[in-house]
């Protein structure tokens, strides 16, 4: 590992082609497996520390990283910039830089499971970073934060071992076989009409944009129940579709505010 970590900081290394709508941090991810080296070990080669670094590059891409990354793979430092999170998406509604255990917290990464199976090299997309985002685009399915199987977050930043990004860290399990969590039809289309009233760009250039980006954030607040304190961005991916739920289905929460990953581990517990 160490050597080919040292090779791949001097030689030119295999590239891969950034995708739609793909996270610096998923390209980078890519980028370390097919040149051979685990993303804990790719940090090194970046000059970085461990940690959360390649999320921490999706909302700041430095000027000598950047550079160097043109210079070893040919991607353009617009293509670069554009896989950031730092010049469209505003910062208010991202899913905070977050690796603590609670399960209703939330986490920096959620992600759709049928993406990833369809993918033919599975990426993380940046809509993904949202809070306000509960369900995907493409397939209508409510979006997990954890793996079904430890209900640990996404660290692949953390991953010392040399395997695909769409494997789990903690146990390793293939996030392309997670179960679809359900989500009811009428929450499918509240979380496509915030998603296009809500457009990046509108809340970009209104003037009322900062106070639209509040009451997105005063969801849980607006519809009450047991997150009513906390606000959206806090909030793990079974909590804020727990919340849109109720604001859009009341009558159909009020008996059970259990959240579907805590549904999912109960009925692991029931079924050994």
């Amino acid at each position: 590992m160490e050597r080919n970590t040292t090779g791949a900081a001097h030689s030119s290394p295999v590239t891969v082609a950034p995708q739609l709508d793909e996270l610096l941090s998923s390209w980078l991810h890519r980028l370390a497996y097919a040149n051979g080296v685990a993303p804990r070990s790719f940090a090194r080669v970046l000059g970085l520390n461990p940690g959360m670094w390649s999320a921490a590059l999706d909302l700041r891409l430095p000027a000598d990283i950047g550079t160097l990354l043109y210079a070893k793979t040919g991607v353009a430092p617009d293509q670069l910039a554009a896989m950031t999170v730092s010049q469209d998406l505003p910062k208010q509604l991202l899913l905070p830089l977050r690796n603590n255990g609670h399960r209703d917290s939330s986490s920096w990464l959620q992600f759709c499971c049928r993406c990833l199976a369809e993918d033919a090299q599975p990426y993380f997309r940046r809509r993904w970073r949202l809070a306000t985002r509960v369900s995907c685009t493409e397939h209508g399915c409510r979006l997990r934060d954890r793996c079904p199987s430890c209900l640990d977050r996404i660290t692949v930043f953390d991953q010392g071992e040399l395997v695909p990004q769409h494997y789990c860290v903690a146990c390793g399990y293939d996030l392309r076989r997670a179960p679809i969590p359900y989500l009811s039809p009428a929450t499918r289309t509240l979380d496509r009409c915030i998603d296009d009233i809500c457009s990046l760009e509108a809340i970009a250039r209104s003037p009322s944009g900062p106070v639209l980006i509040r009451r997105l954030l005063s969801i849980p607040r607006f519809a009450g129940g047991y997150y009513s304190t906390m606000l959206l961005a806090n909030l793990s991916a079974g909590a804020r579709a727990y919340s849109a739920e109720l604001l859009n289905c009341p009558s159909e929460c009020q008996e059970d505010n259990t959240t579907d990953d805590e549904k999912d581990c109960r009925e692991r517990r029931l079924h050994g």
